[in-house]
């Protein structure tokens, strides 16, 4: 339970990781208040990330921090220039604030802002500084959010106000790979009513890819993975036809599909380069492929030079799904509560902050699903 503490913040409880490579530990960690940018909200929900685990495995994360990055909640204050959201607002979150006066900003490209990079890697809130304290020793922030607690402080730009029916479990999942995912097909993409969409990569990224590319209006939508389990789950969220990229010449089969001309719309979720290149193969002349899986900078991407300027293809990068959180969260929300976007179905299971090294163990165990999320809930 958390203990207001009135000028000076409030007490919570908080999954802290103290040291990389170790598991998280609940403690009582002191919230302070909100500055004029920024707005308290009451977690209601918080997705389990590999992300996350990526976080904890990463030596330069910094550390003692508090993790999470797919929350939602309830605003309880909010700071004097705050604009955007008022106290009562159900909000989810979005781990990419944008600054609104840059130079992409004013194009409306808010997803290439990078106002908020340094201080994501620094562990820190947008000017430099942390809210959060144990015992007087700071303790970093995660991608601004820091959603493994009870309470979080954010920066306005990454609260998005919901309808008032959201579920919070369900909300959760907007801000990271829900909104990359449909993002990816309905923004960067861009996919036409009756076009044909290959999509690579079916996990928590390209699931909702496929669902974006169904609500586009794709007339087949091609699943692509080497994992028979997550191609069978595909078809119960949009997709027409499958293929495992694990054999030779996949992109034949895909060919195949598409009158032997490929697909109009290929969408990377791999962040694997040969998966890219079997994307490329794939995707007719004049088609584009959409890559928002994240490369090692150690790989190799091979595309073929001879003929590349006839093939008019375009083939471009994609951060975030190319949206725009505080114009297409609410779409999304509201295309679930219309019935036709999943949302129910990418919750594996709900649990409480105390077992939440149980979630995080899970990824270790490849049997397990990768689709969908573990939901943190809160009273």
């Amino acid at each position: 339970m958390v203990r207001i503490l009135n000028r000076r913040g409030a007490i919570m409880r908080a999954a802290v990781l103290m040291e990389t490579n170790k598991p998280l530990e609940i403690k009582e960690v002191h919230l302070l208040n909100p500055k004029e940018n920024e707005v308290l909200v009451k977690i209601g929900a918080t997705g389990v990330c590999h992300s996350d685990l990526n976080a904890i495995e990463d030596p330069t994360t910094p550390t003692p921090t508090i993790l999470g990055h797919e929350g939602a909640g309830i605003v309880v204050a909010v700071g004097s220039s705050v604009k955007t959201v008022k106290v009562g607002d159900k909000v989810a979150l979005s781990w990419v604030p944008y600054c609104g006066v840059c130079e992409f900003c004013l194009d409306g490209t808010v997803n290439l802002c990078e106002s908020a990079f340094g201080p994501m890697f620094d562990g820190t809130l947008l000017d430099g500084t942390s809210r959060l304290h144990i015992n007087g020793e700071t303790i970093y922030h995660n991608s601004l959010l820091s959603t493994f607690a009870e309470y979080a402080v954010v920066p306005e730009m990454s609260c998005v106000k919901l309808p008032d029916g959201m579920p919070m479990a369900q909300a959760a999942l907007i801000g990271c790979g829900v909104a990359t995912g449909y993002g990816a097909a309905v923004k960067a993409a861009g996919v036409t009513p009756g076009s044909t969409v290959a999509v690579f990569g079916i996990g928590g990224v390209g699931i909702n890819a496929i669902q974006g590319a169904k609500i586009a209006g794709a007339s087949k939508i091609i699943a692509c993975d080497i994992k028979e389990s997550n191609l069978e789950l595909a078809k119960q969220f949009g997709a027409t036809h499958t293929v495992n990229t694990s054999i030779p010449d996949s992109f034949e089969q895909i060919k195949g599909l598409t009158n032997g001309l490929g697909v109009h719309y290929s969408i990377d979720c791999t962040g694997n380069t040969r998966a890219t290149e079997t994307a490329w193969h794939s995707t007719r002349k004049g088609g584009t492929i959409v890559i928002v899986g994240a490369f090692n900078p150690n790989q190799t991407l091979n595309l073929p030079a001879g003929g590349f300027h006839r093939v008019g293809k375009t083939i471009k990068g994609s951060f975030y799904g190319d949206i725009q959180p505080l114009k297409d969260f609410p779409v999304i929300a509201q295309l679930y509560l219309d019935g036709k976007l999943k949302l129910d179905e990418l919750i594996l299971k709900t649990i409480k902050l105390d077992d939440i090294n149980i979630a995080i163990d899970s990824f270790h165990n490849h049997s397990c699903s990768n689709v969908g999320r573990t939901v943190v809930t809160f009273d």
